[in-house]
C-alpha cells in the first residue's frame, strides 16, 4: 500500500479496519453539477471532498464494463441522435420489466466511445453540460480514484440478466480489482447489489466489503428473497451480515421525509451491518417539505440538514448528488 493511500485510510478506518467516520459516497459522481458517470462529475466530486466515487456497472459486447446507471443508454447519452445506430433500438425483458431503447450490450466499447453524455434530469438541472462528455471505462475510474486518492464504490447491476447472455459482470469485476492492487479487505472498495445470489459469489471470490442495496419496495430481482422488507427483519440482517459487510437502504427506509425514524440503523448495527443509505438530493424535488426552500421544485433548499438527520440517527456513510454539501455536513458534525 503507497504511504499516500495508507494517510486516507488512517483518516477513515478504526481499529480492525472499520470505517470510523461518516463516509461521503458522490453518487454516479457530482451527479447533481455534471451529467452523471463522466470523468466530470467523478473529477469534481473529488474536488468537493468526496471519500468514495460510485460507478454503476454495464458490460459492452465485447464485455469491457463501463459506467452507466442502466445497460439503456437513450435517456444519458445521444445514441438516439446517431442515424448510424438507429437499427440497434430494441425492446427486453430485464428483470421482469420490458425496456425499450439502446443497450450498452449491443455496442463495442469502440462504438460506445463516440456517443457523448446528457443529463438524465434535464428539467431540475438544465442541459449546459450535454455532449461534452464520454462514457468511461471501469478501468478509467480506477486510474482516477488512485490518482486522486480516494476510494471506489462500483455497483453491478442486473448480474443475473447479463449473466444469462453470455456477460457475466462478477469475474471481470473481481479482475479489474485485482489487477489494480484493490482486492483485499482494508483496500479503498465497496461492491454493492441490489441482487444477493451475486453477492454471496462475489464474497467467495474477493475479501472487498460488500454492500447488500435495499428498495422501500419489492424484492431482489434473482428472487433469493420474497422481499426487501424480510431483508430488514433481525433475522434478515442477520443472513445478511453472513456475507455482507453493510446495506445500502433507500433512505425512506431509515427516515420516510418528516415521520419518525425507523429502527433499521439500530438493528442492522446490532447485526454487525454498517448502514449507506441512499440518496441524498439538494433540490426541493426530492426534499422533505420541511426542509424545502420556496415552491420551485428545481431550488435548492436544506440538503445539508437532511443529511445531519441521517448522521444524527448514526448512519456510516451516505450517497449524495452534491458531495460538497454532504462532506460540509459530515465535517460540521466531526467538529461538533
Amino acid at each position: 500500500m503507497s504511504a499516500g493511500w495508507a494517510l486516507v485510510l488512517l483518516a477513515t478506518l478504526g481499529q480492525g479496519g472499520a470505517m470510523s467516520d461518516p463516509i461521503v459516497i458522490a453518487h454516479r459522481g457530482a451527479s447533481g453539477l455534471r451529467p452523471e458517470h463522466t470523468i466530470a462529475g467523478y473529477t469534481l466530486a473529488i474536488e468537493q471532498g468526496a471519500d468514495f466515487i460510485e460507478p454503476d456497472l454495464v458490460p459492452t459486447r465485447d464485455g469491457v464494463l463501463v459506467a452507466r446507471h442502466e445497460n439503456e443508454i437513450s435517456e444519458t447519452t445521444d445514441v438516439a441522435a446517431h442515424p448510424e445506430f438507429a437499427a440497434r433500438k430494441a425492446t427486453k425483458t430485464i428483470d421482469g420489466a420490458k425496456v425499450t431503447g439502446w443497450f450498452t450490450e449491443d455496442f463495442t466499447l469502440a462504438e460506445l466511445k463516440t456517443l457523448r453524455a446528457k443529463e438524465r434530469l434535464p428539467l431540475l438541472r438544465g442541459t449546459a453540460y450535454d455532449g461534452q462528455f464520454d462514457i468511461p471505462t471501469f478501468a478509467e475510474i480506477i486510474a482516477l480514484a488512485k490518482a486522486h486518492h480516494v476510494g471506489v464504490y462500483p455497483e453491478t447491476k442486473h448480474p443475473t440478466y447479463f449473466a444469462s447472455i453470455g456477460l457475466e459482470t462478477d469475474t471481470p469485476l473481481v479482475a479489474q480489482l485485482r489487477a489494480a492492487g484493490w482486492d483485499s479487505a482494508d483496500a479503498p472498495v465497496f461492491i454493492q447489489s441490489f441482487e444477493v445470489a451475486n453477492l454471496k459469489r462475489l464474497h467467495a471470490m474477493t475479501k472487498v466489503r460488500l454492500i447488500q442495496l435495499m428498495e422501500a419496495k419489492g424484492a431482489p430481482a434473482d428472487g433469493a428473497m420474497p422481499s426487501y422488507a424480510a431483508m430488514t427483519t433481525p433475522d434478515g440482517l442477520k443472513a445478511v451480515a453472513a456475507y455482507a459487510y453493510g446495506i445500502g437502504p433507500n433512505k425512506t427506509m431509515i427516515r420516510d421525509g418528516d415521520a419518525a425514524p425507523s429502527r433499521l440503523v439500530a438493528d442492522a448495527h446490532a447485526a454487525g451491518l454498517k448502514v449507506h443509505p441512499w440518496t441524498f438530493r439538494a433540490e426541493n424535488y426530492f426534499l422533505p417539505k420541511s426542509l424545502r426552500i420556496g415552491i420551485d421544485p428545481r431550488a435548492h433548499g436544506r440538503l445539508g440538514d437532511e443529511i445531519a438527520r441521517y448522521l444524527e440517527l448514526g448512519v456510516d456513510g451516505f450517497f449524495t448528488d452534491f458531495p460538497l454539501e454532504g462532506s460540509r455536513a459530515r465535517d460540521a458534525r466531526r467538529l461538533r
